[in-house]
């Protein structure tokens, strides 16, 4: 499958190069102080993402992962320190261009369950049009790129299908195709597999995988470790808000299972 070629305008992505270009850079992150914790969430985050990596971020519950995730794109407040992206720091006024660069899968998917797969793909194209862009509707490109989508993802028989009729794996196809959409260069999933089965979770990561071959940065949170053994190349591991491991993946389930 080769999600990126189904519109040039997505070819940049096939040219992305694997050097050790920094794409996020993390100094010194630090969140709000959570009395019920007796600290902040995270506490004093370094690290660096570079360009073409899928990075799984792990750790248990409360331990900071999808507050990291969040925090790349601005929707976690930080009390100090700086995410770059692409070299761009996070503020408040380069946000709208960085979140262009970077797409999200939230935990659950975060569909609108009574519109059907197409039309939560399409809202994947709402952060670049304009309101009286769509007014009358998307423009073709854009219907036929969401089709296009849909169709290698494997949901060629379910395109005017309500989300709420889809299983929970295809509920993430579907989300991945919304990200999509907007032509990212970053790919942030929140904990993409939680509450599916065994196989719906190996298609999910298998498809993030494709799109990491296919000159994608993906970053994910995942609990599994032996999904980010099998799939990821790096882990980062946080322990009460702190890096605790940064490294390759292998034996991963050796060393904290």
């Amino acid at each position: 499958m080769t999600i990126y070629q189904v519109e040039k305008t997505n070819s940049h992505l096939l040219n992305l190069s694997r050097s050790n270009v920094n794409c996020i850079e993390c100094f010194n992150l630090e969140t709000d102080y959570i009395s019920s914790l007796k600290r902040p969430i995270l506490n004093k985050i370094n690290c660096k993402i570079n360009q073409g990596e899928f990075v799984a971020l792990l750790g248990l519950n409360g331990a900071g992962k999808s507050t990291l995730l969040k925090s790349f794109v601005g929707l976690v407040p930080l009390i100090k320190g700086e995410i770059k992206i692409n070299g761009i720091s996070c503020s408040q006024q380069k946000l709208p261009q960085i979140r262009r660069d970077v797409g999200m899968l939230f935990q659950g998917g975060g569909l609108i369950r009574q519109l059907s797969a197409i039309d939560n793909v399409l809202c994947g194209r709402l952060g670049v049009r304009k309101n009286r862009q769509t007014l009358l509707g998307f423009p073709q490109s854009d219907q036929k790129l969401a089709l296009e989508l849909l169709k290698q993802l494997g949901l060629g028989e379910h395109i005017y299908q309500k989300t709420s009729k889809l299983s929970g794996g295809q509920q993430q196809k579907v989300a991945i195709a919304r990200a999509l959409m907007q032509s990212p260069q970053i790919l942030l999933a929140d904990e993409p597999t939680t509450g599916l089965d065994i196989i719906a979770s190996q298609q999910v990561m298998t498809t993030l995988s494709e799109l990491h071959q296919q000159g994608l940065t993906i970053i994910t949170v995942l609990h599994d470790l032996a999904l980010a053994t099998e799939y990821a190349q790096r882990a980062i591991i946080l322990d009460k808000g702190e890096v605790v491991y940064d490294g390759k993946c292998e034996n991963l389930q050796a060393q904290f299972s």
